[in-house]
């Protein structure tokens, strides 16, 4: 880390939330119970559904997006951005292009907000990335390259891409020198813990475990933060990794921030072996616990979901495997009530 790094996160959640309201497609996502292996009940946030992206996702990207074109709006115009669909907006919008690298979800969703704003984007995709996966972002009016071999080069590519006039790196991982822009992207994912706090707030009945699942940690980490904020009741959580990609455990153990190299899991939108340094530091302060599952119990968990009638991946289904995991490990009680993020669909 640099001495200008600022790791400070103070989202502005309520801006967040007042922009998707505002959106057609929005609605809140599903809270609902489903049965564990032994007949426990387990609260679920169901986002695979989510925008039309299916995945938490949808509520990153594309809210960072909006943000950064509302803020160079305001600096050509001296306008706070209310016209998005008019055509001298888009016409400036137009000369933008929103660059980032992607395994997974964060990709679609830069894909789609560009599209939504009349924006460009261009996504940077490792050899190892499916096909599939690249004709999807095409759909969204992406382009697509191909850059490198593993993740880490195709953020590399992603990071000189964006060096071109026009161009802006939109990652949802944080580095030294890199860090302002990627909490906007967990800015819109506090939307989530938003939801859910009203939710139990209503029902009075409050989870007393959250398990999170991490890649780089934007996620886990805008959750940890809301959780602490402002939930009436604190739950312990959970921060869940795949054991070949635990990079935010490591750097808990390690007292700072260190890289996890190991194979590549098939939990692939977790698989990052380097930690987001804002998410790892909001982590450090939140009390966090962390759980790792191997590629076994990943593929279990999604295979578990699934047959409950949440169509899910591994990754989708980590929460619900560490939950699984420590539950066959220690001894029930009456008073568990824990709470699990499907975070994305099988699409």
């Amino acid at each position: 880390m640099t001495a200008t790094d600022d790791l400070s996160f103070v989202p502005d959640f309520v801006r967040a939330q007042e922009f998707f309201q505002g959106q057609e497609a929005y609605a809140v996502s599903p809270l609902i119970e489903i049965t564990g292996p032994d007949g426990q009940s387990i609260l679920a946030k169901n986002e695979t559904q989510r925008m039309g992206l299916g995945a938490f996702k949808a509520l990153g990207a594309p809210y960072a997006v909006a943000r950064l074109l509302d803020d160079a709006w305001y600096e050509k115009t001296g306008e706070t951005l209310t016209r998005m669909k008019d055509a001298d907006f888009r016409e400036f919008a137009s000369g933008h292009t929103f660059v980032c690298a992607s395994a997974g979800n964060h990709g679609m969703g830069v894909a789609a907000g560009a599209r939504a704003m009349g924006a460009k984007a261009r996504i940077h995709l490792a050899q190892t990335v499916p096909q599939g996966f690249g004709d999807r972002l095409r759909t969204f009016g992406a382009e697509v390259v191909r850059s490198g071999d593993v993740y880490d080069e195709s953020v590399a590519a992603a990071i000189a891409d964006a060096k071109t006039p026009g161009a802006t790196l939109l990652a949802d991982g944080t580095w030294p020198g890199y860090t302002e822009i990627p909490k906007l992207v967990m800015e819109g994912y506090c939307v989530i813990a938003e939801e859910m706090r009203q939710q139990f707030e209503a029902s009075g009945q409050w989870p007393t475990h959250v398990y999170l699942q991490a890649g780089v940690g934007g996620l886990a980490a805008a959750m940890s933060h809301m959780i602490r904020l402002n939930w009436a009741e604190q739950p312990e959580l959970i921060i869940v990794e795949p054991g070949a990609a635990s990079c935010l455990r490591a750097s808990h153990l390690a007292g700072r921030v260190t890289r996890s190299d190991g194979p590549d899991s098939n939990m692939g939108r977790l698989d990052c072996k380097a930690p987001s340094i804002v998410a790892w530091d909001v982590l450090e302060r939140c009390g966090v616990s962390y759980e790792t599952l191997s590629e076994e119990e990943g593929q279990a968990a999604a295979e578990a979901v699934t047959a409950l009638g949440i169509a899910t991946t591994p990754s989708g289904a980590a929460g619900y495997g560490a939950l699984c995991k420590r539950t066959n490990q220690q001894a029930r009680t009456q008073e568990l009530r824990p709470l699990v993020i499907i975070s994305e669909g099988l699409a």
